[in-house]
């Protein structure tokens, strides 16, 4: 039996906030700190509501993320350990990490160094080349999905809404975050054309970075923008990169930033020729030998602390409270409504096969 209790014992300051200091709490997900009992080793623990879950239609993103999760892991992605369920929730154990994401240190006017950011390039670089080798499509590099560890380097999180490819196939579904897609997703949206493969990924990289060296995204794009003025846009408006940037990253920026994706940067070996890039240890970077421009203050709160704290992140022994109220509920499951409670064993069901122990090697 492996058991798990939530960190209240005082390690990190202000360790009840940091419960939430590693993913965006939503209506349905909630993340909290973790610490393996015999190992002492402390994780983040993401549940998700089973029932809302189903309301929202989440269930499908939820049962990818997981398939992909299981199958991969590498030193600069937020990777999966452990995942089980029991009645009400989906848990996911996942690792800790500290530093807060990028959006949120936009958002405290943090002025990223060049170093810092050519650090997180080279990082991410490695991450999405990695996917690419497992056939994976990320579909939501933006800042909001790096995180920062408590040394400041960068790691990949949220799959929920990846998917696989394997070798000629093309994905097709209009998937991701407006500002940070390529235009291949658009066009194919609207014409039926042939798809799109890893190189969304790649565009959605350089709009990163630039945003992360200059404030703002290289496009003016919003959620409201149609998918028609968008290909109207990319094919009318030519990127402002700042004066001050070396002419090496300019172009590298370029390159990544081409409309046409045949002709854009997609692979680790295609970023190894950039003369921005010529002197990168990528050795270094990959065992984070490579000191890091920006490291996230340990004393403080790196997340917005007006998210809710749910009762579980404040109970001494939540699992064990938690465990003794669903036996309560069991005996008044006649009362409550048949097609809720059918639903959530429907997901209880479809979900088992992804729920048990995972990463052998760890045990």
């Amino acid at each position: 039996v492996w058991k798990w209790f939530l960190l209240l014992t005082p390690v990190f300051e202000n360790e009840v906030y940091l419960s939430c200091s590693v993913y965006e709490c939503r209506a349905s997900t909630q993340v909290c700190i973790v610490q393996k009992r015999d190992t002492e080793k402390m994780y983040a623990m993401k549940y998700m509501n089973k029932q809302q879950c189903i309301e929202r239609d989440e269930v499908r993103n939820v049962f990818r993320e997981l398939e992909i999760l299981q199958e991969i892991e590498h030193v600069f992605l937020v990777n999966l350990w452990y995942s089980f369920q029991d009645e009400e929730d989906m848990f996911m154990v996942v690792d800790l990490l500290l530093g807060g994401d990028l959006r949120y240190h936009l958002q405290q006017n943090v002025q990223f160094s060049e170093d810092a950011v050519r650090l997180y390039l080279c990082e991410m670089t490695l991450a999405l080349d990695y996917l690419q080798s497992q056939h994976i499509i990320h579909r939501d590099v933006k800042p909001d999905n790096i995180l920062l560890d408590e040394q400041g380097h960068a790691h990949l999180t949220d799959f929920n809404i990846a998917t696989i490819i394997k070798d000629g196939e093309r994905a097709t579904a209009l998937a991701g975050t407006k500002p940070y897609m390529a235009p291949e997703i658009f066009q194919s949206f609207v014409s039926g054309g042939t798809g799109y493969a890893f190189e969304v990924d790649w565009w959605s990289l350089g709009v990163t970075i630039f945003e992360v060296l200059r404030g703002w995204r290289p496009y003016d794009i919003h959620a409201s923008n149609s998918v028609e003025s968008l290909i109207q846009l990319f094919s009318t408006v030519s990127v402002q990169y700042s004066p001050a940037w070396p002419k090496d990253l300019v172009s590298l920026l370029r390159k990544l930033l081409t409309v046409n994706p045949e002709h854009r940067f997609s692979s680790l070996s295609d970023m190894q020729t950039a003369p921005y890039l010529a002197d990168v240890n990528w050795d270094a970077v990959y065992e984070k030998k490579m000191e890091a421009g920006f490291v996230p203050n340990k004393g403080r709160l790196h997340c917005d602390p007006t998210f809710e704290l749910e009762e579980m992140i404040l109970e001494s022994r939540p699992l064990h409270k938690k465990k003794k109220r669903l036996a309560k509920n069991r005996s008044r499951d006649n009362s409550k409504d048949s097609q809720s409670v059918s639903d959530t064993v429907l997901c209880t069901e479809l979900l088992r096969p992804f729920f048990y122990l995972i990463k052998q090697h760890l045990v």
